[in-house]
């Protein structure tokens, strides 16, 4: 079969990371998540916490230390997005895989061999993933679903040209708590196979 590439992005707590790693074994290709980040934290001689600071709030004390003229956390944010923007790009060309998150939608928008999945779930759904699963208490769930989801959409909104809607760049749009983890992977992995099987 012909290199395909599929990215889901997702909401917090939403269960798109675990959709897509058992995506990845139905379909036997790989899967790229945190491996993305560690290479990135390779390329640019950095700690993977640190640059997982970076990544997602863009104010960590080493990029006001390294940039101390004001420059700090948009110059080091750009330089991980570029720094990652190429890792995904190489992936894409390389083999067949499902990319998690880090605009991969957008970066991959002109490969006609890829299909752009969004998961998302209402907040009670979400809020009981991280209560059940996750064993959080509920007020910092809460607080971590409304932090994260929000800094996902300042960064694709920052990093993504024209990019307005949730709905730019996606091709299927699934709640996940309305068929469960399992159930969503198996629906999206047919659809992937039907899309791109010979």
């Amino acid at each position: 079969m012909e290199k395909y590439v599929v990215t889901l992005s997702r909401q917090f707590a939403s269960m798109g990371r675990t959709i897509a790693q058992e995506m990845s074994k139905t379909l036997g290709i790989e899967f790229y998540d945190r491996d993305i980040v560690e290479e990135t934290a390779k390329r640019l001689g950095e700690s993977v916490p640190e640059i997982s600071r970076v990544e997602e709030a863009g104010a960590s004390v080493f990029s006001k230390r390294r940039y101390p003229l004001g420059m700090g956390i948009a110059s080091m944010q750009e330089e991980v997005f570029a720094t990652q923007s190429s890792i995904i790009c190489d992936l894409a060309k390389k083999e067949s895989c499902i990319i998690v998150g880090r605009c991969a939608d957008y970066l991959l928008r002109e490969n006609p061999r890829c299909l752009n999945i969004y998961v998302f779930a209402p907040i009670e759904a979400r809020l009981r993933n991280c209560v059940e699963l996750l064993g959080m208490q509920e007020k910092t769930a809460r607080k971590m679903i409304r932090e994260v989801d929000k800094a996902r959409e300042i960064y694709r909104l920052r990093h993504c040209d024209g990019v307005r809607s949730v709905l730019d760049h996606r091709d299927i749009l699934i709640d996940s708590s309305r068929f469960g983890a399992h159930k969503t992977a198996c629906m999206l992995s047919d659809m992937v196979l039907s899309v791109f099987g010979d």
